[in-house]
């Protein structure tokens, strides 16, 4: 994978390519990001060209025997590691490696359930036990078999537990010519003892107009259409990317319609509103609740007189700011962002939707209409 490849991250790009050019690259570094920002590409990514035979100052060459392999994900001397989930017939991450191959040939974009289904894993917990870490041991103590550098790149190291820590000495005192990159979402879940030895690399979310340009350019959305994506997807291309594939339920209208429905306490449309949601399926439910999140979280940025940083689509702003001069404060929106967040919580597990959202109705007028807020909660009068 060449870093022309990977959406955005042009920063990011030409400082990891410089450490190359300078001969700053540490051993064990953890690439930390969000959710779909990109990391996984851009480890691939800087490892070959670390190791390509023909290097430019802004990419690897993509046509070298190094990179050829790298292209395919077959090259001797880079390994991966990953969470996967046990059975007899995988007990180290080598032994799902074609299902990983695949799908990093299909999309290198991908969270952890896309690669659940991958490996048809159904309820099963994903980690990475303490035989993979012996494996990693064993493998890289060998000496590279053509690549001047050794790689090794782990994909969310928070599924270690504390077998972990067989892997502490490796990763201080590796052998020669021998890179560590860790790929991960959620620092505080990575055992401290691995991330006080790593050099982090933080990497940002994708900027709408990174996710807005690849919208447009993948797919036949308009602009509006795009840019509504882009705030849904806040920076996450997985997220982009499933938005493309769902049947649009146009979020902003319908929400800004739920939130004047909750004002005006009209509870027989809310629950024709409840029906109407119920047949969207739990991906688009999902998704619109998100948005409600992403929304409110918006307003609030206007309730506090931060207009500068708000990311509204234009279309949508005028409503926003409607809401937030005439119908909402800031106790509000926390308030109905915790109800959103607890309504996504239980439709990821499968909630019945007629019930759950008629239920968040019901609260959408408790807090808007009559000023019903969560006990401990301070009111904050516009």
């Amino acid at each position: 994978m060449q870093f022309k490849e990977i959406i955005g991250q042009e920063n990011l790009k030409k400082h990891l390519i410089q450490t190359v050019v300078e001969n700053r690259v540490s051993h064990a570094q953890l690439f930390l990001s969000a959710e779909g920002s990109g990391a996984l590409s851009l480890a691939i990514a800087y490892a070959q060209y670390i190791n390509c035979q023909n290097k430019t100052t802004i990419d690897s060459c993509g046509e070298c025997s190094s990179c050829r392999k790298y292209e395919r994900y077959i090259h001797p001397d880079l390994h991966f590691s990953y969470p996967f989930f046990a059975s007899k017939d995988a007990k180290i991450a080598v032994d799902v490696l074609e299902e990983w191959r695949s799908l990093l040939l299909e999309d290198p974009y991908f969270d952890l359930d896309i690669w659940r289904s991958k490996l048809s894993a159904e309820n099963k917990q994903a980690n990475i036990p303490i035989a993979e870490a012996h494996d990693i041991i064993k493998k890289l103590s060998y000496k590279a078999f053509e690549a001047e550098t050794k790689v090794l790149i782990m994909w969310l190291p928070e599924f270690l537990d504390k077998e972990g820590n067989a892997l502490l000495k490796i990763i201080e005192e590796p052998p020669a010519n021998t890179l560590f990159i860790l790929v991960a979402q959620n620092q505080e879940q990575i055992l401290n003892t691995i991330l006080s030895r790593t050099q982090i690399v933080k990497i940002p979310k994708l900027t709408d107009a990174d996710i807005v340009n690849y919208l447009i350019d993948k797919s036949q959305l308009s602009q509006n259409q795009a840019t509504e994506y882009s705030f849904l997807a806040d920076g996450n291309l997985i997220t982009a990317k499933a938005l493309l594939q769902d049947i649009p339920n146009n979020n902003a209208a319908h929400f800004a319609e739920w939130l004047r429905m909750g004002f005006g306490n009209k509870v027989p449309a809310m629950i024709d509103f409840t029906d109407d949601v119920a047949k969207w399926g739990r991906e688009n439910q999902k998704n619109f609740i998100k948005y409600g999140i992403n929304f409110l979280r918006e307003c609030s940025l206007l309730l506090s007189g931060a207009d500068d940083l708000v990311k509204l689509p234009h279309q949508t702003l005028d409503v926003a700011k409607k809401l937030s001069t005439h119908v909402l404060n800031l106790a509000m929106v926390e308030a109905l962002i915790n109800e959103l967040e607890q309504a996504h919580y239980h439709i990821e597990r499968n909630a019945n939707p007629k019930i759950l959202f008629l239920d968040v109705s019901l609260q959408l007028v408790k807090i808007i209409k009559f000023k019903t807020l969560p006990k401990g909660t301070q009111y904050i009068y516009n």
